[in-house]
This record gives structure tokens, sequence and C-alpha cells, in this order.
């Protein structure tokens, strides 16, 4: 069974190849080959969900896909490109990463977005299982600075999981998908926690004393902006702080546990594993 990977310079994909039981006929898709001169044991093959003139030799002979699209407004382009990609070649199966509460209710763009690709998917002919992760507990590297945790989600709790959590699933799903056809799976770490709380996490492991500041939706756009994000990516991820501040992700899932037979890690673990990382930020 050939498994083809997109996204792979991306943190979760990225840990979905190390999660993998192993690399043998698993490919991974890049636009630019010099960013695959760290990759190992997997074949290594060019094309651009943007472009979709360069996805045929790319999805030849594969039975299973790994479907990670950049987030931005030409994501469902990228994704419907895929799809039609796998299709013409043949491919048995998609597992597509979509966001959390995706919905055309959706409180954030993203989340509208993911919809329309989720809908396109399912009705594609071709088998098929979603994954919906809740916030990743590493969106939260780079946001200790000196005695302070800088986050836009107020006072809401949001239950949020590691990004190792979810390539351990999704490698699951990859390698067994037709247990898992037709399902959709929000995951979620064991515990809905505040960022109060969370820097309480770090403050134990680091020693020394950290408190929550929460910013404003304007706040964290402008500092998203200050730290390089795009504009459409800035706004969007303050649209995600002003809904979890109203307590839209205050929820978790047995679905993890349900596939996996064991909890998903809990924050004390990320934030004790993560030390030097959250130390050096």
């Amino acid at each position: 069974m050939t498994i083809l990977i997109t996204g792979v310079t991306g943190n979760v994909s990225g840990a979905l190849l190390r999660s993998l039981p192993t690399t043998d006929d698993v490919r991974v898709l890049v636009r630019d080959p010099g960013k695959a001169r760290d990759i190992t044991g997997a074949e290594v093959v060019i094309g651009d969900l943007d472009q979709p003139r360069t996805l045929g030799p790319a999805f030849e002979g594969v039975d299973t896909l790994w479907l990670l699209t950049a987030m931005g407004p030409q994501a469902p382009h990228a994704s419907m490109n895929a799809i039609w990609a796998a299709r013409r070649a043949g491919v048995r199966h998609i597992v597509r990463m979509s966001a959390v509460g995706a919905g055309h209710d959706a409180p954030t763009r993203n989340g509208r977005l993911h919809a329309l690709s989720d809908a396109e998917l399912m009705a594609s002919g071709l088998g098929w299982t979603i994954i919906r992760p809740h916030f990743f507990m590493q969106n939260l590297f780079g946001s200790v600075n000196g005695d302070t945790l800088f986050g836009n989600v107020g006072e809401g709790r949001v239950g949020m999981i590691d990004v190792r959590d979810i390539a351990d699933f999704a490698a699951r799903v990859l390698t067994e998908p037709e247990r898992h056809d037709a399902q959709v799976y929000t995951l979620t770490g064991p515990a809905s926690i505040s960022l109060k709380e969370a820097a309480e996490q770090f403050e134990t492991v680091l020693g020394t004393p950290i408190r929550y500041h929460s910013l404003s939706e304007r706040e964290s756009y402008q500092a998203m902006l200050g730290a390089g994000l795009p504009d459409w990516v800035a706004a969007v991820n303050a649209e995600y702080g002003t809904a979890y501040a109203g307590g839209w992700g205050d929820f978790t899932t047995p679905d993890f546990p349900d596939v996996m037979g064991h909890s998903a890690r809990p924050f004390a673990d990320f934030a004790r594993d993560f030390a030097d990382r959250i130390r050096g930020a």
C-alpha cells in the first residue's frame, strides 16, 4: 500500500512521518526539493497542490492520500486539485486534516473554508476519513516572553491537543483506512484548560513565576503581524481567539482514546517535554 503525504514541511505532517511504523512505500509531496533534504526513507516526489498539472506523476500508484493544505483563502483550491488528481490516479482513500468545528456556521473563515473541502471529499466517491484536531498545544511556542504567557483566548477553556498525538492518530488511520471509512473524528486532549492553568504548568516546569496576559483580538492581530505572519493568517488566528474566549473551544471528545486505546497526552507532559523550547521562546 503506497501512502502519499502532503504538507510534509509543516509540523503535523513532519510528525506523521515519524509516527508511521515504516516509511517503505511512503511518498512525500514537496514543491521545493531543497526542503526535503532531511527526509530519509520516504520517496520524495515533486508537485504543487496549487498547480494541478504537476500532480499526475506524484499521485500515480498511490493507494492512500494524507491531505493537508496550508491555511489560507486558497486552501479549497488546493484541496480540490488534490481530490481531482486522486480520482484520476485511482487513489482509494483520502485522509484529510480539516479544522476543529469546521462548518458552514463556523465563527472563523478557516472553519467555513474547511467545511467546503470536507463536503467535496465526502461527495467524491472515494473512501474518506476526516480528522478535525482542536487547538495545537504547540501553538503556544513563542507565546512565553520572560515571565509572561501571552494569549488571546481570554478566560476561555480549550480542549487542546499535542501535535504528536494528532500524528499518531493519523498514522493509525492511514495504515488501516478501511476501518475508518466515512468517519469524522474531532481530536482533543484529555482536558479542557485555560491559558492561566497553562501558565501554571509552565511555571512548575520552568521553576520560575509565569503569569498569563490576555490580549484583545486587535492586539493579538497586531502581534502576529509583527511576528511575520501573513495578514490573512493573523486575522483568522485572532478570530479563533475571540471564539475561544467566548467558550467555543471548551470541550473534549472520546474520539482519540476510542481509536487509540489510551488517552492523549495531558498538557503537563507537553510542558515538560518541551521545557527547553518554552524557555528558549
